[in-house]
């Protein structure tokens, strides 16, 4: 098992236990989130393929939510811009 094939089993794992988007398993990881992406969706299936269809589902997940979470971004950011008025 390569250095590549141990990284990416346990960006999975991490994205698996919290539940956590791509981007704050890059964070975490200090990698790029296209890098991170591709590890759990290209090499992943391939080396676990149970730990990637859990993976998968919380991608899903995620990306089905991204326009609540860039909402909520939003409406923090405009309240905290008005008390600054």
């Amino acid at each position: 098992m390569t250095d590549k094939d141990i990284l990416t089993l346990k960006l999975g794992a991490y994205i698996a236990d919290s539940k956590c988007t791509v981007r704050a398993a890059a964070r975490e990881f200090d990698m790029g989130k296209s890098t991170v992406h591709k590890h759990v969706t290209e090499r992943l299936p391939k080396l676990d393929p149970a730990l990637a269809k859990r993976v998968r589902d919380i991608l899903d997940y995620n990306l089905s939510v991204r326009h609540i979470r860039g909402g909520e971004a939003t409406k923090i950011k405009c309240a905290k811009h008005k008390s600054e008025i």
